[in-house]
């Protein structure tokens, strides 16, 4: 995840710094940590709710993502990094900016 996540960055010119929020798959505590410090992400930009949910498979990045928008942490034009990982080698990210 923090590779592809690398990538992604990298080739639209932008930093982990420059990431207003990042959401990533709700797998492991342990993945997010690695990959928002390997970022150099602020922690209050990583979206984090395994916590609460625990891991909903294919549905915890649109969890997440309410779980950012009532914390506020989502705001016009910020630059959202989502990052994904399945079974086996499958990853995959995408850079957007937040329209509401």
């Amino acid at each position: 995840m923090a590779e592809a996540s690398e990538k992604i960055l990298t080739r639209n010119n932008f930093k982990g710094t420059d990431v207003d929020a990042f959401i990533p798959h709700q797998a492991n505590l342990r993945i997010i940590s690695a990959t928002a410090d390997r970022l150099g992400l602020n922690k209050e930009s990583v979206i984090v709710n395994i916590d609460e949910f625990g891991n909903t498979t294919a549905a915890t990045i649109p969890l997440a993502m309410q779980t950012a928008r009532e914390q506020g942490k989502l705001k016009k034009n910020d630059l959202v990094l989502l990052a994904a990982v399945g079974a086996g080698f499958t990853v995959g990210t995408t850079l957007l900016r937040w329209a509401f």
